[in-house]
């Protein structure tokens, strides 16, 4: 597969405010559609107990990080359930599951529970929690309904949070890092009987294939895992790591958080389908160690609710900077 330049990317509107066009007689927003809560928040009593524990001992006040974790460690344990993101076969949304978690939605609702209590309120809603969701789930932070507005490759999630200010993609900054070059973009086409909506409707694998190519054009850069252990002592509670792998069919394989136990070690928490739960792991030199397929890792650091970009144009112009 050859990638998309960044020239051919920015002629077809992939750095834009918007998705490309999402079906071929589409020429305005996608209209916004929407899904029953019963199917797009699964959870509501454990929902309610962790934020009243939250409230009770102010975790509001802790620094971002630390009360990431706060709430990551409320799901220690919780099962590991796959696919959890495909909900239907049409609609697409943004959704909770606290009863079942894969690596995406652990680290995902771990960083939108720190993010919504940051915002003082007598009391939180799950409406609440959804919107932190849709904010770092989509494109631009909004979900109109269509499959196509989410960020389905965890490399390009870095580049939009990062963007939009809720997330700084720090993995340069560290001594060591290299560029991922010729990686195949592909897993979401190939796979696409794995997905309800790329299954059931297959007038989106030709356009998930162009979102793929220009995911392959993006500079994507790692640590590679023989030097992660000298990387360790400047990582923080809260981070997202990136797990990136050695194969083609995407930059990354997996997701989880940094966590700095009693002991003084960076560990690696995630939702483990090896585990089938929640877990904290290995340090994360001693995790990427441990699978001959893991290349390295991706680092990104959440930021504050204050620092979120909510000017489009700002937006636009870091999207562009970040991928250039």
């Amino acid at each position: 597969m050859k990638a998309v330049t960044r020239r051919s990317a920015l002629a077809l509107g992939l750095c834009s405010l918007t998705s490309p066009p999402l079906f071929a007689n589409e020429t305005g927003a996608a209209k916004k559609r929407q899904l029953p809560m019963s199917t797009i928040f699964k959870g509501e009593s454990r929902f309610k107990t962790i934020v009243a524990k939250a409230q009770e001992e102010n975790w509001r006040a802790l620094p971002i990080g630390d009360r990431i974790i706060q709430f990551a460690r409320e799901l220690h344990g919780l099962p590991y359930e796959n696919f959890t993101l495909e909900i239907d076969d049409h609609i697409e949304s943004p959704s909770v599951n606290l009863e079942g978690l894969d690596c995406w939605t652990f680290f995902e609702q771990s960083l939108g529970m720190a993010r919504m209590v940051a915002i003082d309120k007598d009391q939180y809603t799950p409406e609440d929690l959804l919107r932190q969701i849709e904010l770092t789930r989509y494109r631009g932070g909004v979900c109109g309904g269509n499959y196509l507005e989410r960020i389905h490759y965890l490399a390009e999630w870095f580049f939009e949070n990062d963007a939009r200010g809720t997330c700084r993609h720090i993995t340069k900054d560290f001594a060591g890092a290299e560029r991922i070059h010729d990686r195949r973009i592909q897993e979401m086409t190939v796979l696409w009987k794995h997905y309800r909506y790329l299954k059931n409707n297959p007038e989106l694998r030709a356009p998930m294939k162009t979102w793929e190519d220009y995911i392959a054009a993006m500079p994507v850069y790692h640590i590679p895992k023989s030097k992660v252990a000298a990387t360790e002592p400047k990582l923080q509670n809260g981070d997202v790591i990136g797990i990136a792998t050695k194969h083609d069919g995407g930059f990354c394989s997996h997701v989880g958080l940094i966590v700095r136990t009693n002991d003084g070690v960076a560990r690696f928490m995630h939702a483990s389908r090896n585990y089938r739960k929640v877990v904290i792991d290995k340090s994360i030199s001693g995790y990427l160690n441990a699978f001959n397929s893991h290349a390295g890792m991706i680092v990104g650091r959440p930021l504050e609710v204050v620092e979120t970009v909510t000017d489009p144009a700002v937006y636009k112009a870091n999207l562009e900077r970040l991928i250039s």
